[in-house]
């Protein structure tokens, strides 16, 4: 049913996107999918990395050890953009049409006092709205 899974990844909060990344593992396995890990980064230096080289270099180990230890294919890609904040869903989005990817599995951010005052935009619901693959947003 589904070839490749892209998953969304922040290396800086990797602790915080387990039930993502355990759900793309089992759907993937499920289905013989690959997983494409993909991070959109600025040029400036963030703490996952100091630079998008670095990072492309932190996310291919990633993928590489998840793809050992899972028993799964995957793949890693690092999109840059000038602003993250501003472009992350038109990224994303690019890389699902870039990589091919039938499936995106994404974690959610925790709901807070900035969904009820409308001051935080959902990423999943973009991706889902703009999308025509479908979209697992794990909570």
């Amino acid at each position: 049913m589904y070839r490749k899974i892209l998953v969304p990844v922040d290396m800086t909060h990797l602790d915080k996107l387990s039930r993502a990344l355990d759900t793309a593992i089992d759907i993937g396995k499920h289905y013989g999918a690959s997983i494409c890990y993909v991070a959109v980064t600025n040029s400036t230096p963030s703490g996952a990395a100091h630079n998008p080289k670095e990072l492309a270099n932190k996310l291919a180990a990633f993928a590489k050890e998840q793809g050992q230890s899972h028993g799964i294919v995957t793949e890693s890609k690092v999109m840059s953009t000038a602003d993250t904040a501003v472009e992350l869903d038109d990224r994303l989005l690019d890389a699902i049409k870039d990589t091919g990817s039938d499936l995106v599995v994404m974690a959610s951010h925790a709901p807070g006092i900035g969904d009820r005052l409308h001051i935080l935009h959902s990423n999943g619901s973009n991706i889902v709205k703009h999308s025509d693959v479908s979209v697992f947003v794990i909570r």
